[in-house]
Formats: C-alpha cells, sequence, structure tokens
C-alpha cells in the first residue's frame, strides 16, 4: 500500500493539525486486525485471548473446559511418556546391538590373535629345534674325543687301527697336548669352527658357516631391542594394519565359503589365513628393519655463478647407472652413480651436460632405450634428448605455458605423456611431430604418470585437488576420479599396476586402489603447503620431501614416517635463511634402500635406509 502525504481528492498536502478522528473507522480497522489474529493463532491462543478480553462465559461451561483441558493434557503426557520410552528404548537396543558387533569384532581380533599366536609359537620352536640340533652337530665335530696316545712309540693310536704324528707346538717341536679351555662354549665367539682355526682367527681348514652367529657375539640381542623399541613407538598404527588384514582375510575366508562346501573350501581357508599372517609379518619385518636414513655422499651446488640451484628432478636411469638432475640452472647433469658413492670428493663432475634454453621442471628416461631422456621446462616445451650425442631427437612446442610433468610409458618405449598449466594432458609418440592426443582437463595440470603395466592408462593430478585416472582408448570420461585431497594433487606415482600413490600441498600422501576405485589410507608426518617437494615410490616405501628441508619415508602400510634425514645448512655462518629452504626431488635406486635427494639449495644427496 503505498503512503502519501497529500489528499488523493483535491491533491493539497495534510498537516497532523488538519486531520479529524474517525473513530468508525478506527473501530473496524480494530476488529479487521483482531479477525486476523484469530485466524493466524492456534484454538488455544484464541481462547487465551478470548478469556483476557473477559469473555462472560457459565459456571458450567467453566467446569466442562476444565475437565476438558485436564484429560486433553493426560492424553498428551501419556503419549509424550509412550514416546520417550519408545526412543529411549530404540537407543538402548542400537547400542546393545553395536556394542554387541564390537564384541563379536573384538572376539573374532582375539581368535584371529590366538591362532596366529599359536601358529608363531610353532614356526618359532621349529627354528630353536633346528639351531639346537645346528649345535649339538657343531659341539659333536668341535669336541670330538682326543685320540688315545702310545707314549712308547711317539704315535697317536686311532681306533680305526691307524697312526697319526703326536701333538706338536712351537718352532722347537716341543710336544704339548691340546688345551681343553680353548674349547669351553664360554670362549667361542662369531662362527662355530672347527679345531683348525687359529686364534687370530686365521684359518687353517674348513670353517662351519653358522646362521645363529648373533645369539653367541650379543648383537642380536641389541638388534631385537632396537626393533622392539621401533615397534613400540608405533604399536597403534601397527595394531591397526595387522588387524585390518586379518578382518579381510576373514571376509575373504567367508565368502568362500559360502559358495564352496567341503574339504576344499576348508583347505583354501587355512591357506588363505596363512597367507594372511604372512603379509603381515613381512609388513612388520620391512617396518622394524630400518629408522634412519645414512648419508653415503653428497654433491654440493656445481654451479656457483647461478643464485638459483633448485633441482626439480632427479631420475636413475634403467639400468641404474646413471641419474640425471635437472632444474632452475638450464642444464641437464648426467653422474655415474658408482662414481659419485665410490670418490671421496666434494665435488662430482657429471660425465655428460646438456645445456637448455629454459627452466627444467621434470625429466623422465627411457625404460627401454637406455640413451634417451624427456624433459619438460618452463616454457612449456616437451624434448626427447639423447644423453651420447648431446642433442634433442624430438622438440614439442604446442603446450601454451609451463609444462611440470612428463613420463615416458614403460611398455611403449615410442609413448611419453605431458601436464601443464594451460590444463592439457597431452600424449606424445617419438614416430611422430604432433601430438598424438591432446585432452583439456580444465585445471592446471601439475602431474602426470603411466601406468607400469599399461600404455593405455594414466593417471593425472591437477590444481582442482583431484586425480583423474583415463584409459586413453576413450577420454571421454575418467575410468575414475580420486577425491579426497585439499589442495592441489602435486605428483602421483604408482607402486604397483593396481596402487597409486599421490603427494599434495595439503601435507599429505594418499595411497588408492585403482582397481576398486578406493582410498586406501592417508600418510601425514611432513611439511609441504607451496612447493614441489618431490616423490618416490618402490614396492615397499614412500619417500617425499619436506618444506623442513628434510627427506621423510614412510612405509606404505604405515600412516607415519619410518624414517626422515635432515639437510642443514651449508652456509658456514648459518645465515642462509635455513627455513626458506626445502626439499625438491627425491628418487628411489630401483626396489633397494638407496635414494637420491635433493634440495632448494641444489645439494644432492645418496641416502640409504639404515637400522
Amino acid at each position: 500500500m503505498l503512503q502519501r502525504s497529500n489528499c488523493p481528492s483535491c491533491a493539497r498536502y495534510l498537516t497532523s493539525e488538519q486531520l479529524i478522528p474517525n473513530f468508525l473507522f478506527s473501530k473496524l480497522m480494530k476488529k479487521t486486525a483482531a479477525s486476523q489474529l484469530l485466524d493466524s493463532t492456534s484454538s488455544a491462543e484464541q481462547l487465551r485471548l478470548a478469556l483476557q478480553q473477559g469473555a462472560d462465559l457459565p459456571m458450567k461451561d467453566l467446569n466442562s473446559l476444565l475437565r476438558l483441558i485436564g484429560e486433553r493434557k493426560r492424553i498428551h503426557e501419556q503419549e509424550e511418556a509412550e514416546c520417550n520410552m519408545e526412543i529411549l528404548l530404540d537407543f538402548l537396543h542400537l547400542s546393545h546391538h553395536r556394542k554387541q558387533e564390537e564384541m563379536q569384532e573384538i572376539q573374532g581380533d582375539l581368535q584371529f590373535l590366538k591362532e596366529d599366536i599359536a601358529m608363531v609359537e610353532s614356526r618359532r620352536q621349529e627354528i630353536l629345534s633346528a639351531k639346537k640340533k645346528f649345535i649339538k652337530r657343531s659341539h659333536l665335530l668341535t669336541y670330538s674325543p682326543p685320540p688315545s696316545l702310545d707314549t712308547h712309540s711317539g704315535y697317536e693310536k686311532l681306533s680305526d687301527g691307524g697312526a697319526l704324528s703326536t701333538w706338536r707346538s712351537g718352532l722347537d717341536g716341543a710336544s704339548s697336548p691340546p688345551s681343553e679351555s680353548k674349547f669351553t662354549a664360554g670362549n667361542m665367539t662369531g662362527s662355530l669352527a672347527c679345531p683348525m682355526v687359529t686364534k687370530d682367527g686365521g684359518m687353517k681348514g674348513k670353517l662351519l658357516e653358522n646362521p645363529f652367529t648373533e645369539s653367541f657375539d650379543g648383537s642380536t640381542g641389541v638388534q631385537t631391542l632396537n626393533k622392539k623399541r621401533r615397534v613400540l613407538a608405533q604399536f597403534e598404527d601397527l595394531q591397526e594394519a595387522y588387524l585390518v588384514r586379518r578382518r579381510q582375510v576373514a571376509l575373504n575366508q567367508r565368502c568362500r565359503q559360502m559358495q564352496e562346501s567341503g574339504t576344499n573350501s576348508t583347505l583354501k581357508g587355512v591357506k588363505s589365513y596363512q597367507d594372511g599372517l604372512e603379509e603381515f609379518e613381512s609388513v612388520l619385518t620391512a617396518f622394524s628393519r630400518y629408522s634412519r636414513l645414512r648419508v653415503v655422499a653428497e654433491l654440493h651446488r656445481g654451479d656457483l655463478f647461478h643464485n638459483s640451484n633448485i633441482v626439480s628432478s632427479i631420475e636413475f636411469d634403467r639400468d641404474d647407472e646413471f641419474f640425471a638432475t635437472a632444474g632452475v640452472s638450464r642444464r641437464i647433469k648426467i653422474f655415474d652413480f658408482a662414481t659419485v658413492i665410490n670418490e671421496l670428493t666434494d665435488v662430482h663432475c657429471p660425465v655428460v651436460e646438456i645445456p637448455t634454453r629454459s627452466k627444467m621442471s621434470c625429466l623422465s628416461w627411457n625404460k627401454c632405450l637406455k640413451p634417451l631422456i624427456a624433459s619438460s621446462d618452463y616454457e612449456g616445451i616437451v624434448t626427447v634428448w639423447d644423453v651420447n650425442t648431446r642433442q634433442s631427437v624430438m622438440e614439442y612446442e604446442e603446450h601454451e605455458k609451463r609444462a611440470w610433468s612428463i613420463d615416458f610409458s614403460r611398455t611403449d618405449p615410442s609413448m611419453l605423456v605431458s601436464g601443464s598449466d594451460d590444463g592439457k594432458m597431452k600424449v606424445w609418440c617419438t614416430r611422430q611431430e604432433s601430438s598424438a592426443l591432446s585432452l583439456d582437463m580444465k585445471a592446471n595440470i601439475c602431474c602426470v604418470k603411466y601406468n607400469p603395466g599399461s600404455s593405455n592408462h594414466i593417471a593425472v593430478g591437477s590444481a582442482d585437488h583431484q586425480i583423474h585416472y583415463f584409459d586413453l582408448r576413450n577420454v571421454r570420461k575418467p575410468l575414475n576420479v580420486f577425491k579426497g585431497h585439499r589442495k592441489a594433487v602435486s605428483y602421483v606415482k604408482f607402486i604397483s599396476p593396481t596402487e597409486l600413490a599421490s603427494a599434495s600441498t595439503d601435507s599429505t600422501l594418499r595411497l588408492w586402489d585403482v582397481q576398486r576405485d578406493s582410498s586406501i589410507r592417508t600418510l601425514r608426518g611432513h611439511t609441504n603447503e607451496k612447493n614441489f617437494v618431490g616423490l618416490t615410490v618402490n614396492n615397499e616405501y614412500i619417500a617425499c620431501g619436506s618444506e623442513s628441508n628434510e627427506v621423510v619415508v614412510y612405509h606404505k602400510a604405515i600412516p607415519r614416517p619410518a624414517a626422515c634425514h635432515g639437510f642443514g645448512s651449508q652456509n658456514p655462518e648459518g645465515s642462509d635463511d635455513d627455513g626458506s629452504h626445502f626439499i625438491s626431488a627425491v628418487c628411489w635406486k630401483s626396489e633397494g634402500p638407496t635414494m637420491l635427494a635433493a634440495n632448494s639449495q641444489g645439494t644432492v644427496k645418496v641416502l640409504v635406509l639404515a637400522p
């Protein structure tokens, strides 16, 4: 309704002094307002308003209203009590049901533990029995009774009637019997040996191998204690890993038993059970084997004329004989790994050095053709180099912005894939001059990786926090989209054809099952919020860098770090703003415990996992 200050008839402006109260209109407005209020209020509110306005009700009506109100009140109270009891009962039943499920799960876990303890005890007894038999056999060989001597003839009488010369010692030929104290168990250290082993460790005869050597010198006890400490330090995580595996094995066993019947099902169940225990045993053994990273060799910055020495990528070649580094120095450097670890020098010269036009972001060796290595750079150029000739074999310039990642296929040496800030994922073939496939991801691509078991499957990580897994034979829709990271995905690496590891600037690593389209676990313990800090995997361990200038190693089954190593400051005065440095690239040497790591200062270290 439009409010105006002038008269709608004569258009003259009115003031409050000119207005005359209209009592009839005011009464009608009040009735209308009261009627609207009654329409919008409940029956109880209307009754309350009527009583407040002085409605004159007879006593009989009031008594009737009171009885109705009291009866309605009791009905409501009863209904509310029934509802409350029903809700409480449902809650208790649900709590009881869930606790029963937890109890059954705990009882199942206890049964797993009981059976596994019995099996491990049995295996342990077999090992101890074999050890006792070995020691007994060794003692029989070591403590054979001395032959009787014939003092008259100067020869030893043997049981078979033969003769040997008498015992002699020293250069003067003086005769002396062997000292029994030299062969007592208390004096035995190291390997169990025949009497032909000299005091200083020299051997005059065959040395008897002893698989339990450490039990004599006490080193096994120290190693066992250290391993137990490492296990106790992460007991909760290890226990969870054990229970997850055992429950999965039990679930698989029940599924098979539902499909099969009879003896065959039982036998398969036992085999599955043993496989489950052995699987966790391998995890526990691998996890407790190492606790730190030891420096084997170190390469200091070689580009003294460049202020920035960030190593963006470091990769081993096909045979692990050479490794290549590249970064903002605009040079690809190839080093002989054996020379680096064997020559004790502060500065190692590369065996091959290739100058490039732009800063390098990523390297990828061809795993079939040894001399070929591919690079991606800040200008968006993808180049394939021949290390022997130091010349480019192919050069692709289709990307419009910086290319972050490059990867050769392991199964088809002619195929490689790249990803760029222009949002394009491109597949290249070394037999043609243009891209074989281009896919617009609508987001900056940070990493690309071929599945090691197929040249048709590629994982792509991007700034949209997601990982897209494609089959190149049909790229209209990804096979899987893995969601879970909260920031850009900076690296993806395949642990196996079915396991994928990813790194993100949300300071986490994640493991994915590409077949089941599911997340396996999340690993935390390093710092990564803005830089590319590297990611490398082998069949058991995952390593990445940290913005705390540390290399962090995880066992893939445990969500917390197994070992770490800090690079420290390379500035003698310690004023080089250590907090700004970070690990920039890491790479395992095949499936062994050795790895390469580089940081933003240009320092490269050869590290090895150690107890």
